[in-house]
């Protein structure tokens, strides 16, 4: 999972920051507004851009939407949490607040609001419901522990600018939405055609000039309000990031059963036999596994004994490509190739088809579970024995500290887990 974050949020700040780079990306529809500052944060994986340039540099109308969220998206974001200031256009929204708007207001006049707008791609995306609500109850949620004052819906008007509202279009607009900003269009929509999940952290930082009593926004009242409130947002964004990262993980572990004391004492069992009975808990195992090898040159997956088939078979058919199984003895037919192993009990053996896989194959390995590694090694073993590469070997459950995939990687072998358990026994 990689999380865009869009705005001068403060998180490029190399001491938050972990395994720092800024990238510069090219995309079709030209440069983003900014580097891209890559990274780690609380360990997740995280792509900053500032919207207006490093410097804000960069007007509304002339930001280059359409490249900065294709950007994030080469980048292979998964999410994009995007901040902003704006205005508002109700009493009880008072500068300062955070509020995270579910719907949006089209009122610009001259961006490109669509990457569908070439001859012969003609789309019409439907966007009733535009910002994610997966994202918004988990910044609403965390918001509120953190005690910051915030409006959990909001009608959002995006105007061209750079200009301010007249007095008469505040009035206007004030009938339609509850507040006002300048890039939450296209930026939102452009994501929603890029199926990425996309949510806004925007913050009140005047009354535009509707209200009477109340000094008329200008430029240096947003950038003070800002100045003074952005620790807020900052704060919100360390809290929820982790939280987003590990958020399929926590789903997908709340349907394994765990089972101590078994297959002897001491051992805390990880059953996925209740996983597999869950259609969705089994549709989100399938959905980041294809979200992760989709882009990968593969030409079969290989499945290990007995899980294995099950997750593998279904991986290999929404890959479009084949599968192959890898049994323990005696269980195939026709012509094998075996590999032996040690474990702590004795030995054991894998053996594949020799006519499975041909010089240069490109094979993804899938198993339920890594623990020690050996069934894994052996069977990547048998893969290069018959001429394949092993273009990573993939898991539902790592037990870590059992070593397993430490193993496989001093063996240079890519290794990827969806879920991981610390404790083991």
């Amino acid at each position: 999972m990689i999380i865009g974050i869009i705005g001068g949020s403060g998180l490029d700040d190399p001491k938050l920051l972990r395994d720092y780079v800024e990238k510069e990306v090219q995309t079709p529809y030209g440069k983003p507004s900014s580097k891209i500052s890559c990274g780690k944060l609380e360990g997740v994986n995280v792509c900053i851009l500032a919207r207006h340039g490093k410097n804000h540099e960069i007007s509304p109308s002339r930001i280059n939407f359409r490249a900065n969220i294709y950007a994030l998206k080469i980048l292979g974001c998964t999410h994009i949490i995007a901040t902003s200031a704006v205005g508002s256009l109700k009493e009880e929204i008072k500068p300062g607040d955070l509020v995270f708007p579910d719907q949006f207001i089209d009122f610009t006049k001259f961006r490109k609001t669509t990457y569908f707008d070439q001859y012969g791609d003609v789309r019409h995306p439907a966007m009733p419901e535009p910002y994610s609500k997966e994202l918004r109850k988990i910044l609403i949620e965390n918001c509120k522990d953190l005690g910051f004052e915030y409006h959990e819906k909001a009608r959002m008007m995006v105007i061209e600018g750079p200009r301010f509202s007249t007095k008469a279009e505040s009035f206007m607009f004030r009938n339609f939405a509850d507040i006002i900003g300048m890039t939450g269009v296209p930026e939102c929509s452009l994501a929603n055609e890029l199926d990425i999940p996309y949510a806004s952290i925007t913050m009140s930082t005047d009354y535009d000039c509707w209200k009477e009593g109340e000094e008329s926004v200008t430029f240096e009242i947003v950038m003070q309000t800002m100045k003074e409130n952005a620790e807020k947002v900052k704060k919100l964004l360390l809290t929820v990031i982790p939280k987003i990262g590990n958020k399929d993980e926590e789903f997908i572990k709340e349907k394994i059963r765990t089972i101590p004391d078994f297959p002897k004492p001491g051992v805390m069992f990880r059953d996925i036999t209740t996983l597999l009975k869950d259609p969705k808990g089994m549709d989100k195992v399938i959905e980041i596994l294809v979200k992760r090898y989709k882009s990968m040159k593969i030409d079969f997956v290989a499945g290990i004994e007995s899980r294995g088939f099950i997750i593998g078979g279904i991986l290999a058919t929404k890959l479009g490509v084949g599968f192959i199984p890898i049994r323990k003895p005696g269980k195939l037919p026709f012509e094998t190739v075996s590999e032996e192993y040690e474990l702590e009990y004795g030995k054991d053996k894998v053996e594949v088809h020799k006519d499975a896989i041909k010089e240069g194959d490109r094979v993804l390995l899938i198993d339920d579970l890594i623990a020690t590694g050996g069934t894994c090694i052996a069977s990547a073993n048998l893969i290069k024995q018959l001429g394949g590469e092993i273009v990573e070997c993939g898991f539902v459950v790592e037990l870590e500290d059992l070593g397993g995939r430490k193993k496989l990687e001093d063996k240079e072998y890519n290794v990827f887990s969806i879920v991981r358990y610390i404790e083991s026994g």
